[in-house]
């Protein structure tokens, strides 16, 4: 039977608000579920429990964020805290990456014992600050991570330069095994008398740190900088060699093997490595701004060979971080700029397991230069990197 235009328009009416829920269901976002208090207060306390100050049951915060990390520091300091202390103390609730269980409960124990009122000398620290160093460490000169809050009170207790302390703390000093600090405290001291820059510092670190496996009887007394420096391009030199032999020895192998009908397997210790599922990048400037063709790249370095190059090319020590890039610690990048048929290398980047850019350096060791500093910035944005 037909039906009538009233009908019609009625069965029209129900397709269209059929049709509106329909499309509300699947766009509509499920609800958030709360944040999981219990569970912060759980995995604050876990290992804890005799230090606790306050009932778990009486917090009741008013916070909206659903980030565990950010719950847990905030149960912690319900838990723990009679007084407030640095970030880099809290820092442990918050990021554990990278630091093993024994570093991580250490961190953790002296968090409550600072945050307490308790005696973080008694807590452990006196293994490795004095008093003096333990009040520096816990008043820190700004934003620092935990090493480098350690580094800045040791180097406090050898000058009143607080610029001096603070570029101590941010070198690669900070990076030492804390197992080596009587060798690393003399360098701290060395660096106190003997002012130098961030770079400087990181660079005499690596030659440093070769010294002293090779000798643990090595000492800085009666060497100067100058010295020092003259000392350390030699071992660059001397690791540029060693490489360039290593190379030729293994390709001659794998020649031998071949010529035998030997099948080579890859060699974790050998020629190159998968590096981090990270692309290169390239970039060109508008002609009209520059007025030329040219574009900047940016290239994981996968090989020894390449490192060995970028060594020999750049001067500087690039070609040690083999095994570090090989572990999976570290990956080398390079800088470079191409115009009219030629290649020149500008900067040599390290980035760390957490995507930061841990050290830039251009030839011999220099700093970025002002037009190389933005070049690297657009690379950082488009590939997630920090630089530090």
């Amino acid at each position: 039977m037909a039906q009538s235009l009233i009908q019609r328009r009625q069965e029209a009416e129900r397709a269209r608000a059929e049709a509106h829920a329909f499309s509300l269901r699947h766009v509509s976002q499920r609800t958030r579920p709360p944040p999981d208090f219990q569970k912060a207060i759980k995995e604050a306390r876990r290992g804890f429990e005799a230090y606790v100050l306050r009932d778990a049951d009486a917090w009741k915060p008013q916070l909206k964020t659903r980030d565990a990390a950010r719950l847990r520091l905030a149960a912690a300091r319900h838990l723990f805290a009679r007084f407030p202390v640095a970030e880099h103390l809290e820092q442990i609730w918050i990021d554990t990456a990278g630091l093993g269980d024994g570093e991580i409960a250490l961190r953790k124990r002296w968090y409550v014992a600072a945050a307490g009122g308790g005696s973080l000398y008694k807590a452990g620290a006196d293994a490795w600050l004095s008093r003096k160093e333990v009040h520096a460490f816990l008043n820190p000169l700004g934003s620092l991570a935990f090493d480098e809050a350690i580094w800045q009170a040791i180097a406090r207790s050898y000058t009143d330069d607080q610029g001096v302390a603070l570029r101590i703390a941010r070198s690669g000093i900070a990076q030492t095994p804390r197992t080596q600090l009587g060798f690393w405290r003399e360098v701290a001291r060395f660096f106190c008398v003997h002012p130098a820059t961030v770079e400087e510092m990181s660079d005499l670190r690596d030659y440093l740190a070769a010294c002293y496996r090779r000798n643990r009887k090595f000492s800085l007394k009666g060497r100067t900088p100058i010295s020092l420096g003259r000392q350390m391009h030699a071992w660059h030199r001397e690791l540029a060699a060693n490489a360039r032999i290593e190379v030729a020895r293994r390709r001659a192998a794998a020649a031998q093997n071949r010529a035998h009908g030997v099948s080579a397997t890859l060699d974790p210790s050998g020629d190159s490595w998968p590096g981090i599922s990270l692309a290169d990048w390239s970039w060109s400037p508008s002609c009209k701004v520059h007025g030329r063709r040219e574009e900047y790249v940016v290239v994981q370095l996968r090989t020894a060979v390449d490192l060995v190059t970028e060594t020999q090319t750049m001067r500087h020590c690039v070609a040690s971080y083999a095994a570090k890039c090989i572990a999976g610690h570290a990956s080398i990048w390079s800088l470079r700029r191409r115009a009219a048929g030629h290649t020149e290398r500008l900067l040599t980047i390290e980035v760390d397991r957490h995507q930061r850019a841990v050290q830039v350096r251009g030839f011999a060791n220099r700093a970025p230069l002002t037009e190389e500093r933005k070049i690297l910035e657009r690379w950082a944005k488009a590939r997630a990197i920090a630089l530090l």
